[in-house]
């Protein structure tokens, strides 16, 4: 009897878990868990998932013992990990946008800039891609790990400066430190082991569960809408319809009437809804997505 099949999918554990899990769920495969277990079951029999730290996750990709897996860039980055970057995943409603690390300092610092941390002590957790970018700017300084609370470390002065994780710089600023430059930036992406992307099986699946997953994430902040209208009114409302291409219109079994759908930015639904009425649009009806494919 032939062996089935399997690719091996690291997840990440921790704060991207959740928003990763929902992506899934969006993408049509159900992942549930038992006991904490590190192997939570899904429902795909071709796929065998496995929960890992995201700092981590390159590394076991490299290695070959997971076939691809989701992390950052900043990770595989800093682990110095050969695999094959197969698609950024960028969505705002979860926590997986697009990050920096930065280095900050106290505001009362004199440190201005990079150049100024000669000989000075900076913690980070993102210790290698630190060290590079010190190189590339041809500073020597003292960098070293930080399993954590860097902020308070720069606070008691146990260091001059951080390599921080941040979206918009808000927690450091309430911590009272100021951003003096923009190390690296990072999004979450789809990395894959080099062989297993050669085999075409695995290079065919990892390509199914990313157009999915896209297709989850490009509806993140999308909705459907539909709607009926008169066709004497179907160019004013067109006009002020925003879409991403043209909207589908087919006619009603009452004679003059349309019906109209359409995908459009959730973002201005609640501005459009109201001109749409004005303008003549009846039944409308909003619904959200789970996927949209290109």
């Amino acid at each position: 009897m032939k062996a089935q099949k399997i690719l091996k999918l690291g997840l990440p554990k921790g704060s991207l878990q959740e928003a990763t899990l929902k992506m899934f769920q969006n993408a049509g495969y159900k992942i549930s868990f038992t006991n904490r277990s590190y192997f939570p079951n899904i429902d795909d029999s071709e796929i065998e998932v496995t929960l890992l730290r995201a700092q981590e996750m390159s590394r076991y990709v490299e290695a070959g013992v997971l076939d691809c897996g989701i992390t950052g860039v900043d990770w595989t980055l800093e682990n110095g990990s050969d695999v094959v970057s197969v698609a950024k995943l960028v969505y705002a409603k979860k926590r997986l946008v697009p990050v920096k690390w930065v280095l900050a300092v106290p505001a009362h610092s004199k440190v201005k800039r990079v150049q100024d941390l000669k000989g000075k002590r900076i913690a980070t957790e993102l210790v290698s891609a630190t060290r590079a970018y010190l190189k590339k700017n041809r500073v020597k300084a003292n960098v070293e790990f930080s399993w954590g609370a860097t902020e308070a470390k720069i606070a008691t002065g146990l260091v001059d400066a951080i390599v921080e994780l941040t979206e918009t710089g808000a927690t450091l600023a309430a911590n009272n430190l100021r951003i003096v430059d923009t190390v690296c930036t990072s999004v979450t992406q789809i990395v894959a082991n080099k062989k297993s992307w050669q085999e075409p099986w695995k290079r065919k699946k990892i390509e199914s569960i990313t157009l999915l997953l896209n297709g989850a994430v490009e509806a993140e902040e999308k909705v459907g809408l539909k709607m009926n209208l008169r066709e004497k009114e179907l160019r004013k409302i067109l006009q002020i319809l925003p879409a991403m291409k043209k909207p589908t219109i087919s006619h009603l079994t009452q004679k003059g009437w349309l019906a109209l759908e359409t995908v459009i930015d959730e973002k201005v639904v609640r501005d459009l809804i109201p001109k749409l009425k004005k303008t003549g649009a009846e039944g409308i009806i909003e619904y959200p997505l789970n996927k949209v494919i290109h």
